[in-house]
């Protein structure tokens, strides 16, 4: 995150009453589309594309060797190594706590921590000074297994509603912006105000950091939903004086804490409970017909009666995600995956499937020129 850049680590970054530390996200560059992509089609694609297939069981890992870490250069022009790890374990059980917050709700997705890096998707730090922050949804892929996806950038022990600070990373992951900026809201700032608050320790921010992370309305392509919900996870807190309208927070902005009703209600919608009855078996050379609306999934077993190379692909004008994973003892394994947004094309795979042994497809639909017109077969 902070790539050998300049930062000013406090010594003391005890937290009080009066001071609020905030997510700071990384930028990112939203996906260019070609001019013929019409904009209904581009603000579907949006709206899911950093969304997981529901059912992906995702890994977890904390940084954990001497050499996890970087030289950073001071303010005052030094240089300082930083670690990314922290040796105290109750820190680690706050964000294990609230990876469980979000499987409590009862979505389609698991959360599983490993002790390999290489295993995991999510890759968190305790960088001090870099902030709290995380790369959104599936954006982490990106990212090589030595880069953290992830960070707190204080001790997340020194009060019981630290807790939201991770739950609140971990809703990026999982695809959530920050609600704060929706272009809903209704927001007007005193932004000379906002700017000089978060110049202020503990966050230290520039124009730039605060425009992107506070001032700056998200596309509207990329929230859920019409309404703003200044109770989510998603919504930082605001002191008196930051808000000119609307005027019931002109004296501040406290969303209650912990996951709203709201909240329970969007990240179900992307990744509902899945049981057996949400599955169906792809045979080979059977046309299936995805009856799904935007946003939505389909997921299929298949049991190859043959060792060979198979093909898997998309028809219809529709963009799509597929994700292919092996059943091995109950435990899905990633194996492939494409994504057609917004191309030309329909998404495919090719690869060998062993006898006997079972896989797992999922297709998130993202667009369909017509409903019901979109299909997958395999063969």
């Amino acid at each position: 995150m902070t790539n050998k850049s300049t930062i000013d680590i406090p010594e003391n970054t005890k937290s009080t009453e009066t001071v609020r530390r905030y997510c700071r996200m990384p930028e990112d560059i939203e996906t260019p589309f070609d001019p013929a992509v019409n904009p209904h089609r581009a603000r579907l694609i949006r709206e899911s594309a950093k969304k997981w297939a529901n059912g992906t069981t995702l890994h977890y890992y904390f940084f954990d060797k001497a050499t996890d870490g970087e030289n950073i250069t001071l303010a005052n022009g030094t240089s300082k190594w930083v670690k990314w790890t922290t040796t105290n374990e109750a820190e680690k059980n706050v964000v294990r706590a609230a990876f469980k917050r979000w499987k409590d709700v009862g979505v389609g997705l698991e959360f599983t921590e490993v002790t390999n890096r290489q295993d995991a998707e999510i890759r968190i730090g305790f960088m001090r000074g870099d902030g709290a922050w995380s790369y959104v949804g599936r954006d982490v892929l990106t990212y090589g297994a030595d880069e953290r996806t992830m960070n707190f950038g204080w001790d997340l022990t020194e009060a019981a509603s630290e807790i939201d600070t991770a739950i609140h990373e971990i809703g990026h992951t999982l695809g959530f912006p920050h609600e704060h900026q929706n272009p809903n809201s209704g927001i007007v700032w005193d932004e000379e105000a906002v700017y000089h608050s978060l110049a202020q320790p503990p966050n230290s921010w520039s124009r730039e950091v605060t425009f992107w992370n506070i001032i700056r309305k998200i596309s509207p392509d990329t929230i859920q939903g019409s309404n703003w919900d200044p109770d989510s996870i998603m919504h930082y807190p605001f002191e008196a004086g930051l808000i000119k309208e609307p005027l019931k927070y002109r004296n501040g902005l406290n969303p209650a804490g912990g996951l709203s009703p709201r909240d329970l209600i969007w990240v179900k919608t992307f990744y509902p409970p899945l049981t057996d009855a949400d599955y169906a078996d792809l045979k080979p050379f059977e046309s299936v017909q995805l009856t799904i609306e935007a946003g939505q999934q389909k997921n299929f077993y298949i049991k190859p009666d043959a060792t060979r190379k198979y093909e898997l692909k998309t028809f219809g004008a529709s963009d799509t995600l597929i994700v292919l994973f092996e059943d091995d003892g109950g435990q899905l394994k990633y194996v492939s995956a494409d994504d057609d947004s917004g191309e030309d094309r329909n998404a495919y795979l090719k690869l060998k499937f062993f006898k006997n042994r079972k896989y797992v497809l999922r297709i998130r639909l993202y667009y369909a020129e017509r409903r019901g017109e979109t299909a997958v077969m395999m063969w």
